[in-house]
C-alpha cells in the first residue's frame, strides 16, 4: 500500500474556511476562477463562462388528486453551448433553487468538456417533494413542465435527463408530451428513457459504473491493488450501489455503506449484492442495520461517522456539501472519489489538498451518466439501438481515455486532480469560444 499522509491542521487563512455550506454556484465560480488563474484564458471568454447563457423560470400548475390546484416553480438553467446543445438533468426536490441550477449547469459544461462530448451544460428542476406526489400527479406535473419548457428544450438545443427525484418513467412522459406537441415522435429530446422507447441499455447504471472504473484506475495508479483495498460508500442509491457492487466484484472490500438515515459498517466486508439499492427498495440499508444485534459482526453508524472511517477509498455518493471545512481534517481515507455532485466544498478541497489526499472530482468520476446519455442521443438520431455489451465497452474506453488525460495533466503541471480536470475542461471550452468568436 502507498503510505498515508496525515499532516496536522495548519494555517488555513487562504481556504476561505467557513462552517456554512456554500451554494453550488459559489463553489462552481470559485473553482472556475482557481482554474483560470493557472491558464492563459481570454478575459472576455472567462467573463462569459462565469454567467449562464439563460435561466428560465416557469410556474407549473398541478391539479391534485383531490381536485385542488397547487402551483410549483420550475427552472431550466442553460450555461454554455459553444461546443454543442445544452445537456443536463431535471430534478424534483424541495431544495431546488435558481442558483443551484446555475451552478450545476456550470459543472455540466465542465463535465461534458472533460469527457470531450459535443454538449454544453444545463440543469433544471421543480421545487417539489416528489414523495408527496402520487404517480398520477407526477405524470401531470411532468407533462405540464414539458409544455412550459416546450420552446426551451429540443434534440438540437437542450436535452434533459433524469436527476434527483426523477427517473426513466418521468423522461418517457416528458418525451411523449413534447412529441405530441410537435406532432411526431422525437425520442432524442431527452435521454435516460426506458429502452423500449429509445432509451439506452446501461444508462441508469452508468454513473455508478464510471465511479467504479475511475476508482479502479486511480487505485492502480497509486499502487493500491483492489484485492487489498477497503472502500466506504456514503449513499446507496443508483450511483453508490452500482459502484460498490462493481468494486466488490473486482476484488475490493466494501466495509461501509449508508442511506439517508445512516449506515452499516463491517471491517471484514459487507455483501453489498445482498442489500437492495435505495432505488430498488427505499431505505433498505436502514432496515438491514436495524436487524443487527450486538452479536453480529456488522454495526450501525451515522453518515457523519462513515465519512471519517479509516479506509483506503471514500466514495461520497449521496448529496452535496458533505465534506466541509468542519470535517475535512477528520477524513481518514487515503483517496476520495466523488460520486455525488459537489460533495466537497471549496474550503474542504483546499484542506484535503494540503494533506495530500487525492480527490477525484465529480466532473470525471460520475460522468458515465452524461457519456451514456450521449450514446443514447446518437442511437436516437440513427434509430439504431446498441447492445448493453457495446454500451459498457464504449463507456469503459471513454472513461479510461478521460482519466488518462487528467493523469497526464496532474503529472505535467504538478496540480490536484480537480485542478487538472478544470484545466482540461476550461482549455477546451475557451478554445471553442476563441474559434467561434462573439457575434455580433
Amino acid at each position: 500500500m502507498a503510505s498515508q499522509n496525515r499532516s496536522s491542521p495548519s494555517n488555513r487563512e487562504a481556504t476561505g474556511e467557513s462552517t456554512e455550506s456554500e451554494t453550488a454556484l459559489e463553489t462552481a465560480r470559485r473553482q472556475l476562477d482557481r482554474a483560470a488563474a493557472r491558464l492563459d484564458v481570454d478575459d472576455a471568454a472567462l467573463e462569459r463562462l462565469r454567467h449562464p447563457a439563460s435561466v428560465h423560470e416557469v410556474t407549473v400548475p398541478l391539479e391534485r388528486d383531490d381536485g385542488s390546484v397547487e402551483v410549483f416553480t420550475g427552472y431550466r438553467a442553460q450555461h454554455d453551448s459553444v461546443r454543442g446543445p445544452f445537456k443536463g438533468g431535471l430534478r424534483y426536490h424541495p431544495d431546488v433553487t435558481r442558483d443551484e441550477c446555475v451552478g450545476l449547469s456550470m459543472w455540466m459544461t465542465w463535465k461534458c468538456a472533460v469527457m470531450d462530448l459535443p454538449f454544453g451544460g444545463a440543469k433544471g428542476g421543480i421545487v417539489v417533494d416528489p414523495k408527496r406526489l402520487s404517480d398520477d400527479e407526477t405524470e401531470r406535473l411532468t407533462r405540464r413542465f414539458a409544455q412550459e419548457l416546450r420552446d426551451v428544450i429540443g434534440p438540437k438545443s437542450d436535452i434533459p435527463a433524469p436527476d434527483m427525484g426523477t427517473d426513466p418513467q418521468a423522461m418517457a412522459w416528458l418525451m411523449d408530451a413534447y412529441s405530441m406537441q410537435e406532432g411526431e415522435t422525437i425520442p432524442g429530446v431527452v435521454t435516460g428513457k426506458p429502452p423500449v422507447i429509445g432509451g439506452s441499455y446501461g444508462r441508469e447504471e452508468a454513473p455508478g459504473r464510471s465511479v467504479a472504473i475511475v476508482t479502479r484506475e486511480t487505485c492502480e495508479y497509486y499502487d493500491y491493488p483492489l484485492s487489498e483495498t477497503t472502500v466506504a460508500v456514503q449513499g446507496f442509491g443508483s450511483v453508490g450501489a452500482n459502484a460498490a457492487r462493481l468494486l466488490a466484484d473486482w476484488g475490493a472490500t466494501v466495509i461501509a455503506v449508508s442511506d439517508v438515515n445512516g449506515g452499516v459498517y463491517d471491517p471484514d466486508g459487507i455483501d453489498v449484492a445482498a442489500i437492495p439499492s435505495h432505488d430498488e427498495e427505499p431505505e433498505a440499508v436502514t432496515r438491514f442495520a436495524a436487524g443487527l444485534t450486538e452479536d453480529d459482526g456488522p454495526r450501525r453508524l451515522s453518515n457523519e461517522d462513515l465519512l471519517e472511517l479509516d479506509v483506503d477509498v471514500l466514495i461520497p455518493a449521496a448529496v452535496g456539501n458533505v465534506i466541509t471545512a468542519d470535517n475535512a481534517d477528520a477524513i481518514a481515507a487515503d483517496i476520495v472519489v466523488e460520486g455525488a455532485n459537489g460533495p466537497t466544498t471549496f474550503a474542504a478541497d483546499a484542506i484535503l489538498e494540503e494533506r495530500d489526499v487525492p480527490v477525484i472530482p465529480d466532473i470525471l468520476a460520475n460522468a458515465g451518466g452524461v457519456t451514456v446519455s450521449y450514446f443514447e442521443w446518437l442511437q436516437d438520431i440513427n434509430r439504431r439501438q446498441w447492445s448493453l455489451e457495446r454500451v459498457n465497452e464504449e463507456l469503459e474506453s471513454e472513461m479510461i481515455r478521460a482519466w488518462a488525460a487528467l493523469k497526464d495533466e496532474v503529472e505535467r503541471a504538478d496540480i490536484s486532480w480537480r485542478d487538472a480536470a478544470y484545466a482540461v475542461a476550461l482549455d477546451r471550452v475557451a478554445e471553442a469560444h476563441e474559434a467561434r468568436g462573439l457575434w455580433p
